[in-house]
């Protein structure tokens, strides 16, 4: 199995796209705006992915968050808020905020389960910073290390009852970037002990299933490699201070922060500990490349992918579901009555 994840080009999955995940046998995929048109044509793809396996618990993701990250959106399937919805909640309860996002996961879960979906990248887990570069900004679950601990643990236990594996990110930490790492690198100077706010939000769900880094430069730690291809941040901080034992994932390879072509961006990223390697846009050159250069999927990372997909399922319950997005917007209708 090669170390990948990849993105598929349209609605359907062309012939030589079949025909090339047959042989590369990837360890899962990740679904785009461009891949999803409505409920029947997203299953039927999905299962056309399960079908070219015989797996039926195979890693298939999306990035769907909520508010401005959103891959399935209205009018085929429910909107759901950003992350600063639910911190603004918690200023007012706690308690209702914590619960207003297990129910919003939970019920988005159904969605995707329904959909074939068994991953989604989600919560974001960087604590926000006054002054940062928004690429981040309303995403985050709030600016306070234990609130967004406390909101990112209600989502991923929303997202495991639905039989959805969530996805914690952006490890160590992406809440003090300047920069949109889709364009260029950020470069974080804070000290190590300022960077442990960071880290606490990872540290108290270092038993998620999923993580993915994030491609920042922080100088306290390595100089030199963007966390993502830097063996000292993925074996001392992820691995070791943060005690991350799930899947680890890349951020997207063709994020302009990276260097180098894509094929070899993935193979840095593996070679200093990464599980797998993200690559989100099908194009056929730069896969075949990751295939070339990334090999077999080591042992223990064919482990750690079992243990993500163990309790995932594609059964999504829209019944449930009614109930669900009706509790949330009574809890978050709460922030209005303190106004």
């Amino acid at each position: 199995m090669t170390p990948a994840i990849f993105g598929l080009s349209g609605l359907t999955l062309g012939d030589a796209e079949r025909a090339f995940f047959l042989e590369a046998d990837p360890a899962g995929y990740i679904l785009f705006g461009r891949n999803i048109q409505s409920r029947d044509q997203v299953r039927a793809l999905t299962d056309s992915l399960r079908s070219i396996h015989g797996r039926d618990r195979l890693l298939i993701t999306i990035d769907q968050e909520g508010g401005r990250v959103a891959r399935m959106r209205p009018p085929e399937w429910p909107p759901y808020p950003a992350g600063a919805l639910f911190d603004a909640l918690y200023d007012v309860a706690p308690a209702s905020a914590i619960e207003a996002a297990r129910a919003n996961a939970e019920a988005m879960g159904h969605d995707l389960a329904e959909a074939g979906i068994t991953c989604t990248h989600a919560p974001v887990l960087d604590v926000r910073q006054p002054g940062a570069h928004d690429v981040i900004g309303d995403r985050a679950l709030g600016h306070e290390p234990l609130r967004v601990a406390a909101l990112g643990r209600a989502v991923l236990d929303g997202l495991a009852r639905a039989g959805i594996a969530g996805t914690v990110k952006h490890m160590p930490g992406h809440g003090r970037t300047t920069t949109d790492t889709h364009k260029e690198m950020p470069t974080v100077t804070a000290s190590a002990e300022d960077l442990e706010a960071d880290l606490a939000p990872f540290r108290a769900l270092n038993t998620a299933p999923i993580g993915m880094t994030g491609h920042l430069l922080f100088t306290t730690w390595d100089a030199d490699h963007p966390a993502t291809q830097s063996a000292i941040i993925i074996r001392d901080i992820i691995r070791g201070a943060i005690g991350f034992d799930g899947l680890l994932l890349t951020d997207d390879l063709d994020m302009e922060a990276l260097s180098g072509t894509v094929p070899e961006r993935a193979a840095r990223s593996i070679a200093a500990g990464c599980d797998i390697a993200l690559n989100c846009w099908a194009k056929m050159e730069d896969m075949a490349g990751i295939v070339k250069q990334c090999g077999t999927m080591k042992a223990e990372t064919a482990v750690r992918l079992e243990r993500a997909l163990a309790d995932t399922r594609v059964d999504g319950a829209r019944g449930a579901q009614v109930e669900l997005l009706a509790k949330r917007d009574a809890l978050l209708a709460l922030t209005e009555q303190q106004a």
